[in-house]
């Protein structure tokens, strides 16, 4: 452990900030995924069970702490998302789609 004192949480921060890199990318991903098992519990009661359930068999009732145990299994992880290639892309795809629309509107 970083700070040498024992924490009453497991898997601990410093553990978290480990498998994550940083702060801000441990929030995030630990958010959104709470969300997702929040939703997936929800769907339950309709039997609709389109959203993701959880990944690590827990006795944890709430789904932040779902979500930091997945994290730490490494059942799920975040993947970085270059900005600039992004663009590209969507650039990219527009360009497609209208050359795409062009060729169509010629054979008519």
């Amino acid at each position: 452990m970083a700070h040498g004192y024992d924490t009453m949480m497991n898997p601990s921060i410093e553990d978290l900030l480990e498998k994550t890199g940083s702060k801000f990318r441990l929030v995030s991903l630990s958010a959104m995924r709470s969300r997702e098992i929040t939703s997936y519990l929800g769907q339950l009661s309709q039997g609709v069970g389109a959203a993701v359930p959880p990944q690590v068999t827990s006795t944890a009732a709430k789904p932040l702490s779902i979500a930091f145990e997945e994290i730490s299994a490494e059942k799920i992880t975040s993947i970085e998302i270059d900005p600039e290639a992004e663009a590209a892309a969507a650039a990219l795809a527009a360009a497609e789609a209208e050359a795409a629309a062009e060729l169509g509107d010629d054979s008519a």
